[in-house]
């Protein structure tokens, strides 16, 4: 067994939007920072995220303010917000973007310069900003720059499986390179977690395959950290249902804003009877339930989706204003949408809950470990203010990173625990050594198809309940799996390792599921279909069968008193 032993002040676990923009925090600091990441940095998941970055600039609306976006946050997340946490994203918004600028970001601009915002969601002012619609992959390219230009190394076929700790403090942790099965020991004073979200667990997701399966939770909670609201997952409403290997990829909602419609089997155009002012230009956690119960009813397609058409419009509108979607679908399924009905269904997008941190410098209360980006909680709530999660993994990740060089730079001595490591080895070893007659690939599936019947778009105690039994049988099936790593590399090993993650990550999401015996923004239960405003609370999960309520801090007068209902109507953009 080769094994490679890296010392660095602060390892970061991820190579998104956050993970790079903590880095970078760091080396500009002049702290020794090394990012590891488990695809390559230039595919991250940030590259996914099309539609914008908010921040209270008052380019286009002068009357626009911190304040005011903040209220909208919170009011959009159903009161299960951190105020705090919310505070400072939208107040160091502007920040975020001005670094973003400074480091070469594209934005579109306005004709006098300006960079132009737009209406996203249900925001009160046009507040976001963009770079076409691949805005996420800008951001990217620009991070990927800058560390470049500052020489921070990037491993980037390097999966993590142990966070080290010893008495509570990080010092380290532990993983293997993807192509040659090196093994790792990277010895740290703090590690910052932003290895994403666990969207991955459900059939069809907006993520690719082996990217969110829930390695932030497990690494988390291994090392002493909790799950907070787990159950809370934003469905798009617009996911593919073919090619297989692509199911869930995303149709922007852009497509319903340039005046797609959507029907169900029987040909009706359905969105009248959940929404009949706003119909197709409907909230996103509204248009998801819509369709959910059109299939679930009967009335889906032979695929168990429904038609949203585009076909009706100018070919010129479409290839102007939708030039994404209409390429996707020429890629993935040969289709003309200036001729043909696109086949959707819901898809699991966003983890809105994730690690529990800390509001004012994301720490999770193991000594020297910080999450950040989709890895963490607190700023979403029960539904996720469309463009609030590029901004978070600026304004968290140049916190984190002052915070974690702080740190680093005052900790008298680095106390390490052969017995973590001797751990974080066996543990590797015994799967390496795994001949069991279960295949990972099989099992993987078993799981994202119980999460899919019981915990997807609508709930109910039953289904929970169904999901958990067949969760327990899945574990023991975990045990007997058999692991072959080949010439081609160690994706073998390392899609094991997403399973043991996708399992924990589902055992928090049903339990959490469970207890949230009541309705709101995007977790529907239908045996409980009111809000219960005792439920006003984080869900705190620490292991199996162990939840704990807890209290969200009030909000402030200032944010509170600007806390209104905002028309949706003709703002919907992803």
């Amino acid at each position: 067994m080769t094994e490679q032993q890296v010392a660095t002040s602060v390892l970061v676990i991820g190579t998104g939007g956050a993970g790079l923009r903590a880095a970078i925090e760091l080396a500009e600091r002049g702290v020794d920072v090394t990012v590891v990441g488990k695809r390559p940095r230039s595919d991250a998941h940030t590259a996914l995220a099309a539609g914008g970055i908010n921040a209270a600039l008052g380019t286009m609306d002068e009357a626009d303010s911190w304040q005011q976006h903040a209220a909208d946050t919170i009011r959009e997340s159903y009161l299960l917000a951190n105020p705090e946490i919310v505070r400072i994203v939208a107040e160091q918004a502007p920040r975020g973007i001005a670094d973003l600028e400074r480091w070469g970001m594209p934005f579109a601009r306005e004709a006098d310069g300006r960079i132009s915002q737009r209406f996203f969601g249900a925001h009160t002012f046009r507040r976001t900003s963009f770079a076409g619609d691949y805005t996420g992959l800008e951001i990217q390219r620009t991070l990927v720059n800058r560390a470049a230009q500052l020489d921070i190394p990037i491993l980037d076929s390097c999966y993590v499986t142990r966070i080290l700790v010893r008495d509570n403090v990080v010092f380290g942790a532990y993983g293997f390179d993807l192509n040659d099965g090196t093994r790792f020991v990277f010895h740290a004073d703090a590690v910052i977690l932003a290895a994403g979200g666990h969207t991955r667990i459900w059939r069809r997701t907006s993520s690719r395959r082996d990217e969110n399966t829930g390695d932030s939770f497990r690494l988390a909670l291994l090392a002493g950290g909790r799950i907070r609201d787990p159950e809370l997952v934003q469905f798009h409403p617009s996911g593919l249902l073919e090619p297989e290997n692509a199911a869930g990829t995303l149709v922007s909602e852009a497509a319903r804003g340039e005046g797609g419609v959507l029907t169900n089997a029987l040909g009706e155009r359905f969105m009248g009877r959940y929404d009949p002012v706003r119909r197709e230009l409907s909230t996103r956690d509204r248009v998801a339930l819509a369709a959910y119960t059109e299939i679930k009813e009967g009335r889906g397609t032979p695929n168990g989706g429904v038609w949203l058409d585009v076909s009706h419009l100018p070919r010129e509108q479409i290839m102007r204003r939708l030039p994404r979607v209409y390429q996707t679908l020429l890629e993935l399924q040969m289709k003309d949408i200036t001729r043909e009905r696109i086949e959707i269904a819901p898809t699991a997008h966003y983890s809105m809950g994730g690690v529990w941190v800390s509001p004012a410098d994301h720490s999770t209360g193991v000594d020297g470990l910080f999450a950040i980006g989709e890895a963490s909680s607190g700023l979403h709530g029960a539904n996720r203010l469309g463009g609030n999660s590029l901004i978070e993994l600026l304004v968290y990740g140049r916190i984190v990173g002052e915070t974690a060089a702080a740190y680093s730079a005052a900790l008298p001595a680095q106390r390490r625990s052969q017995a973590a490591l001797g751990e974080a080895r066996a543990e590797v070893d015994a799967l390496l050594a795994a001949d069991g007659p279960e295949n990972v690939r099989a099992l993987q599936r078993s799981l994202r198809n119980t999460m899919t019947e019981h915990a997807g778009v609508v709930r109910d105690e039953a289904g929970l309940r169904k999901g958990l039994a067949e969760l327990d049988e899945l574990e023991h099936r975990v045990a007997e799996v058999g692991v072959h790593p080949d010439l081609a590399g160690y994706q073998d090993l390392a899609h094991a390792f997403d399973l043991k993650a996708s399992a924990l990550a589902a055992r928090a999401t049903l339990e959490c599921a469970l207890e949230r015996r009541e309705t709101r923004g995007c977790h529907n239960r239908s045996d409980h279909p009111e809000l219960d405003p005792s439920l006003q609370v984080n869900l705190v999960w620490s292991g199996p069968g162990r939840i704990e309520r807890e209290e969200i801090p009030p909000v402030p007068d200032e944010i509170a008193a600007l806390m209104r209902e905002v028309d949706t109507a003709g703002k919907l953009v992803e």
